[in-house]
């Protein structure tokens, strides 16, 4: 337990005010987060490659470099339901010190251990009486693996769709988490409202998760490295780095993430174009960040273009990709009917949640642009249609650059090279939404 007790009083907390956050610095403060311990076997837990710039793969590789000649080191990326990444995928992501052999995929479905439950009465409060279900709290059995002396969770703070502000606790029960967890969490943030909860914390499924966190996992010799980041062209700038176990770490990166990652527009958008970097996004599952981020920034009967050369599917998981192409993103009031007649949906909560998100309700059209799904594949789950030759050519992400552009025929665009990294919205739908 004095192990234990050691990794929960660790605190560290950095940021780029007070000047660069330059690899030595980070490698020093990494140090610090597992010096004077007598590890024999680590887990380490990062993002996959759809969080590219997040640092977590250069953080990731430091570690394993640093522990490797002392103590054993296993890497399970935190998928939630994402394909487990590919050799070539961790090569990328980690490079080439960290061997494929060290990573372990988590499946959502099957390797999983029940070790909780959030009482439906307190989902009911928190939801405003929207839900009232209970949730079972699911993690991957090897979190509780006693051989473990230390686990990681590695991961960025960024504005996210479902929990308001990624990664801390989320890591653990959706990154790393089972079936019930990640269905139903997705579904309460459905249902309250995602334009409620973009951007901020305390939100339903925080509150889940922080419940989780204070009444089941305690126990766990856990610490949490979180970064916030910024992109600037092909440079991607850590911002802030917080380690620890404690929350208010988390709302120190929430703060400095609010501060990097929020970007306000004194009026509505007519038109925007997302660029879907083919590395990061070959479904819709992921690529609809692209209607996430944006959806408070469009103005009702604006356009919005995503250039995805990458996507070559819906969803990451088969039996979800084949729901997304059944049902089709046609809008909150049609999945919520769907949902309430169909087993399929009420057995796959975090499809129907991400149809819901998916779709501009009419608001404002979507469009995709790629050359690797068909034009009825496209316009059958209710998107619009673009070859992705017309629209590279029109709308050439290497001569655009991030923000307002003029074309050459005097049409006014807005441009985003990566949503992942953001949240645009109008100032005053965010402080309404709240």
């Amino acid at each position: 337990m004095a192990d234990r007790l050691k990794v929960n009083n660790l605190n560290i907390s950095m940021n780029s005010t007070n000047g660069e956050i330059t690899d030595a610095k980070l490698f020093e403060a990494l140090k610090a987060s597992v010096e004077g311990r007598n590890l024999k076997k680590v887990l380490l837990l990062p993002p996959d490659l759809t969080r590219l710039h997040s640092y977590a793969g250069r953080i990731t590789s430091m570690y394993y470099k640093m522990l490797k000649g002392s103590c054993h080191v296993d890497i399970m990326p935190a998928l939630g339901t994402h394909d487990p990444m590919s050799r070539e995928e961790c090569l990328e992501f980690f490079g080439s010190e960290v061997p494929y052999e060290a990573i372990i995929p988590h499946n959502w479905r099957t390797d999983i251990t029940t070790i909780g439950q959030v009482p439906a009465s307190y989902v009911k409060e928190i939801s405003e009486g929207l839900i009232d279900y209970s949730i079972e709290v699911q993690v991957n059995k090897r979190l509780l693996d006693p051989s473990y002396d230390l686990i990681i969770s590695i991961g960025q703070v960024v504005p996210h769709e479902v929990v308001g502000m990624a990664n801390y606790s989320k890591n653990i029960f959706v990154g790393c988490g089972g079936r019930e967890m990640i269905n139903k969490s997705h579904f309460l943030g459905a249902i309250y409202g995602m334009e409620r909860m973009m951007g901020k914390d305390h939100t339903p499924v925080r509150k889940v998760f922080d419940y989780a966190e204070q009444n089941f996992i305690k126990d766990i010799p856990l610490i949490y490295v979180l970064t916030v980041t910024t992109v600037d062209g092909s440079k991607v700038n850590l911002e802030g780095l917080y380690i620890g176990r404690e929350r208010r770490l988390f709302e120190e990166a929430v703060a400095l993430s609010q501060k990097k990652n929020l970007i306000f527009l004194d009026k509505p958008l007519k038109k925007v174009i997302v660029y879907l970097d083919e590395r990061e996004f070959k479904s819709t599952w992921l690529g609809n960040k692209a209607v996430y981020r944006t959806r408070m920034a469009i103005a009702d009967g604006g356009e919005l273009i995503i250039i995805g050369p990458g996507v070559r599917k819906f969803g990451e998981d088969e039996g979800i990709d084949r729901l997304i192409r059944k049902y089709g993103y046609k809008g909150r009031l049609k999945i919520l009917e769907d949902y309430k007649a169909h087993d399929d949906l009420k057995e796959n909560m975090s499809a129907a949640a991400h149809l819901i998100h998916g779709s501009s309700d009419g608001r404002f059209s979507i469009t995709y642009a790629t050359g690797k799904l068909t034009r009825k594949e496209v316009e059958d789950v209710g998107f619009k249609y673009m070859p992705l030759e017309e629209a590279l050519a029109k709308y050439n992400p290497e001569k655009l650059r991030d923000g307002f552009n003029t074309l050459p025929d005097g049409e006014e665009i807005f441009f985003i090279s990566n949503p992942a990294i953001g949240l645009w919205a109008n100032r005053e739908i965010f402080d309404r939404r709240g």
